[in-house]
């Protein structure tokens, strides 16, 4: 049986305390962000990442020791629960060893084996088969058998019942599966072919007509492509074991040394336990197991792309005029003041077919200036360079001090339609309500991205091919992780921003914003505790995360938490100021020593913590903005020319590399392979989503709408101008990634 905490400890690589008190935590319904951020003495600093992992082991774990009790259970009822069987099972370490141990004694519906056992032939099977016999002993063993059978049995009904028998046996040996599944896993090839209905027909799946590679090293991308395909019976998927090293050591193990007519039986036997027991099942079980390794590894990247989307740098509390691009519909705009609150909206139409510029161009100026807009956000859709193009030549002409940017607008028309959406603005247009959330996105992306399903934001690989509900799980994991990392301002959040706030979940951030537009702002966290069904267990894994600029105690505005306000407040005692100047002066707090303050269950690490938020208050850990300038002389896929170098943002991280939008309307490929003179395990390693690069076009293929990039070139190279394409001498390092918090 397994030692959880032991094992655990071993695993990670953990102290055994702090894992035991981890778990403790965990049991105690402590949230992972509450955990990882206020419980630092406790758990050994893990991060949340540590966090999760231990978590979710444990939880295999668990579930293992309850699958491990129900089959030593059930074996039991049966009355053939041996001591070496019970020991081989509750020495198993793994799902798989435990269900291989398990097969032979699990029901199941009549088989061919269990046939041959109602006419008696098992104790002959095992007789002529198990037990070292000479052929002429075997014969005379079957004659006898069906001389004494009543019903009446031929000689070869006798020994096909008898190789049913045996056939299942070896199939359902522990050992033989796993030796096996081992060798397939090493050895196998996975294939794939064209169905017959698509032979002759050009399709995106064309380079897998004739495909096959090594089982062990195929990657998810791949696997999950080639799996779509076949769910589109485009293709056909198989795997290719060693069959002959498999045969091999079926007889070497199995038939020891039989000759004659029983060799030829136990070649039946062996041919047959595999190709009709053994192989399509270990193949179904392999391409099952190969589905989650690859649904694990694309969410990974998905959580790691939606990750460095959220913490894109905010904006800040500026005016802002959104636009959604449209051609026949207009174009239309949105104003919100700092806070995000709607102050004015319309339409122009300044693109093809009405061609209104000048009306537009006045439109948006009486806009600009009515309002004080400071930022013109542009969504990247259709029609988006156009319209930028536009923006910033009526915003010259007027000397206007408004600055336009493009931004995604990935999610824009799903965030639309939602029912978030309609609360919010239950009496605009579709459209209008994706003006306001391009604005907003500007200003604070994090707050504006929660309010869209994650899946529909589009920075994932194959993620409608994944595990839905391990997907799900991910993403809300990522959103939360986001959200605690920042914080979130209580007084002005939405609910679908709170309830990724440890401690909340949906319903009481719904109750949490009902209780404010009835009441007013919260002057403390203490008042949170007035909010109906928010306890105190709530309160304390939400508290730390929510910050009250302007409150009466400035600790209300950090990450502190209101139990160690204590803490605090001696240390400003100490140094003879009140805890509001302690909070602004980052030199004082430079020289308090945090060792004179551990104790009372406060350590180190979160005394460091402490003194951080005391040094920078309310300060945004959101990585630094950077800006990203298309060359406006190239705005379809036709201006591109091999060699052309470009500047462009990294819209999405996948295992075979990233795509970059260049302001062509159609995304650019950097192959893994074009990443840096140097073998890349991962692109992710060199970008990431949201990121500044310079790339050089190397071929484009307008027919299939691809587009080829590479991000060598720029190492220790000069980059042109992005307006006019010509060379500057002032180039940095394309790809070379920016530090990310964390």
């Amino acid at each position: 049986m397994i030692d959880l905490v032991a094992t655990l400890a071993g695993e990670f690589r953990r102290n055994a305390t702090h894992v035991a008190q981890v778990l403790e935590l965990l049991a105690e319904d402590n949230t992972i962000p509450f955990i990882a951020r206020y419980r630092k003495e406790r758990t050994g600093d893990m991060d949340e990442v540590a966090l999760r992992d231990l978590r979710d082991r444990a939880r295999q774990l668990t579930e293992l020791e309850e699958r491990r009790a129900t089959i030593l259970a059930s074996v039991q009822a049966q009355e053939k629960l041996t001591p070496e069987l019970r020991r081989r099972i509750e020495e198993a370490v793994s799902r798989q060893a435990l269900e291989d141990l398990y097969l032979p004694y699990r029901p199941k519906r009549r088989t061919r084996a269990s046939a041959a056992r109602e006419l008696g032939l098992e104790p002959l099977a095992f007789a002529v088969f198990l037990q070292p016999m000479a052929d002429a002993a075997a014969h005379a063993a079957v004659r006898d058998f069906i001389a004494d059978h009543e019903e009446g049995i031929s000689a070869e009904e006798a020994w096909s019942g008898c190789r049913d028998i045996i056939a299942e046996r070896v199939a359902e040996d522990a050992d033989t599966r796993a030796w096996i599944r081992d060798i397939t896993v090493r050895k196998g090839r996975i294939a794939a072919s064209v169905t017959k209905q698509y032979a002759g027909r050009r399709t995106k799946y064309s380079d897998y007509y004739e495909f096959e590679e090594p089982l062990a090293r195929i990657p998810a991308h791949r696997y999950l492509a080639l799996r779509r395909g076949e769910t589109e019976k485009v293709l056909q998927l198989r795997i290719d074991a060693p069959e002959a090293d498999i045969a091999a050591y079926l007889a070497r193990t199995w038939n020891k040394g039989a000759e004659g007519h029983l060799r030829d039986q136990w070649r039946l036997v062996l041919d047959d336990a595999y190709r009709r027991l053994i192989a399509a099942s270990l193949e179904s079980e392999l391409r099952g197991r190969k589905k989650e390794e690859a649904d694990a590894a694309s969410t990974v990247i998905f959580s790691e792309n939606l990750r460095n989307l959220l913490l894109l740098p905010p904006g800040g509390q500026r005016v802002v005029m959104g636009l959604d691009p449209g051609l026949r519909s207009g174009c239309k705009w949105a104003v919100v003041d700092g806070t995000g609150k709607l102050l004015d909206h319309g339409t122009i139409y300044p693109l093809p077919p009405q061609n209104q510029a000048g009306q537009s161009a006045r439109t948006l100026e009486a806009a600009i200036r009515h309002h004080g807009v400071e930022v013109l956000a542009i969504g990247n859709g259709t029609g988006g360079r156009e319209l930028f193009a536009f923006v910033r030549h009526a915003v010259k002409a007027a000397s206007l001090a408004a600055q336009a940017v493009l931004v995604s607008e990935a999610g824009a028309s799903v965030y639309s339609a939602s029912d978030i959406a309609r609360s919010e603005f239950p009496d605009l247009d579709l459209t209008l309500r994706g003006a306001i959330s391009i604005a907003r996105r500007w200003q604070d992306p994090l707050a504006e991205l929660v309010k869209i399903d994650p899946k529909s934001i589009g920075v994932g690989q194959y993620q409608h091919d994944v595990d839905q509900k391990r997907l799900r799980q991910a993403l809300d994991e990522t959103v939360e992780f986001c959200v605690n990392r920042v914080g979130v301002v209580l007084n002005t959040a939405s609910w679908a921003l709170l309830r990724y706030v440890s401690g909340l979940g949906p319903a009481l951030a719904k109750e949490l914003v009902v209780y404010r537009d009835a009441r007013g702002a919260f002057a403390s966290r203490t008042a949170l505790l007035q909010v109906p069904r928010l306890g105190q267990k709530a309160f304390q894994q939400c508290a730390g995360f929510l910050r009250i600029p302007g409150a009466a105690n400035p600790l209300d505005a950090t990450g502190v938490h209101p139990e160690h306000y204590s803490v605090v407040e001696r240390m400003a005692a100490d140094g003879g100021v009140a805890v509001s100047e302690l909070a602004r002066d980052e030199a004082l707090v430079g020289r308090i020593d945090p060792e004179g303050y551990v104790g009372d269950g406060v350590g180190l690490p979160t005394l460091r913590d402490i003194l951080d938020e005391l040094s920078r208050p309310g300060r945004d850990p959101r990585i630094t903005a950077e800006s990203v300038r298309f060359n406006e002389s190239v705005t379809e896929m036709g201006h591109l020319q091999a060699g052309m170098q470009l500047n462009g943002v990294v819209t999405n991280v996948t295992h075979f590399g990233a795509f970059v939008d260049i302001g062509v309307h159609q995304d650019g490929l950097v192959h893994v392979s074009q990443m840096a003179d140097r073998y890349v395990t991962s692109p992710a390693e060199i970008v990431r989503v949201g990121q500044a690069v310079w790339v050089t076009v190397l071929n484009v293929d307008e027919e299939r709408k691809r587009i080829g990039l590479s991000l060598k070139h720029a190492i220790g190279g000069a980059k042109p101008d992005p307006a006019t394409g010509q060379t500057s001498q002032r180039g940095t390092r394309a790809g070379a990634r920016s530090d990310r918090s964390r």
